[in-house]
């Protein structure tokens, strides 16, 4: 059925699928043995010998498909991961700059705007379903932060969310239908309910739970359940724009580590097909 299917290189969770008839074989402390008659799976041209704690049949599956996933990148086939980490919602489709990086295993859907070189990190959630979501340059959104929209507010404000330039949201933080602005630094675990305005320079310490509606005046401090402004000296905004660099160096290595799976190129060719339409239009 399968003589032999090289993996990309790019993609080191490719396998090798090759004929055998030899068991497939369990560690010792497996009670169970499971045996192959015609295919083997191997990692780089070697044989595995077994897998802990996974049956012959869902070995054989991940053969198949990583085997049927080879096959279409040496037949020349874009391959495109089933997951969607960005995708269109009620017929709003995100915008995501060139060098904006999306990490393979969070979400951006909906409304959503994010410049360059913002970051939505691992597990992370952007979701502009109710409201637009706009995310500044340098920006980043760190695992599983959640940044949301609510319908309407209370006070009659608009209920998007602003997140400012060179901000870090930090892990585990939510976000929901609030103003955050420029060289902050939203701690861990921190919750903005919605219809809060932060202004340039907040610290947010980990765990702060603001109260819906809060104000957090320029270039201060708060801690705690519920927040209270605290009397020591907030980190200057150039500290919080270093921190805010630092991380989109990093997430730059992401990116290219993600090729040729992204889809940056397709900016590029959208860039293309309007440069062709603009000169046809002069002619």
């Amino acid at each position: 059925m399968f003589s032999q299917i090289i993996s990309n290189a790019s993609r080191p969770s490719t396998f090798l699928l090759r004929r055998s008839s030899k068991p497939l074989k369990l560690p010792s402390t497996s009670k169970r043995s499971y045996r192959t008659t015609n295919y083997l799976l191997g990692a780089e041209g070697a044989e595995l010998v077994g897998t802990e704690n996974r049956s012959g049949k869902h070995v054989i599956g991940r053969a198949l498909r990583e085997t049927g996933v080879a096959a279409k990148i040496a037949a020349g086939e874009e391959v495109f991961s089933i997951r969607r980490p960005v995708m269109s919602l009620l017929g709003s489709k995100p915008y995501v700059a060139n060098d904006a990086f999306v990490s393979p295993t969070s979400t951006v859907c909906g409304s959503v705007y994010l410049v360059d070189s913002s970051s939505v990190w691992y597990n992370s959630v952007v979701k502009g379903d109710c409201n637009e979501v706009r995310v500044g340059c340098y920006t980043a959104i760190l695992d599983r932060a959640v940044v949301n929209t609510v319908q309407t507010l209370d006070t009659g404000f608009p209920a998007s969310c602003h997140i400012g330039n060179w901000t870090v949201i930090g892990s585990n933080s939510v976000v929901t239908s609030s103003s955050i602005g420029d060289y902050c630094n939203i701690g861990e675990g921190c919750v903005v309910p919605e219809g809060c305005i932060i202004e340039d320079g907040v610290t947010l310490m980990p765990g702060t739970v603001l109260e819906p509606g809060s104000l957090c005046g320029k270039d201060s401090i708060w801690e705690g359940n519920p927040a209270r402004s605290s009397s020591s000296p907030p980190p200057s905004r150039s500290h919080n724009k270093s921190l805010a660099s630092q991380i989109q160096l990093i997430a730059q290595d992401h990116i290219e580590e993600y090729l040729p799976y992204g889809d940056a190129h397709k900016h590029l060719e959208e860039v293309v097909v309007e440069g062709d339409g603009i000169e046809e239009g002069g002619k």
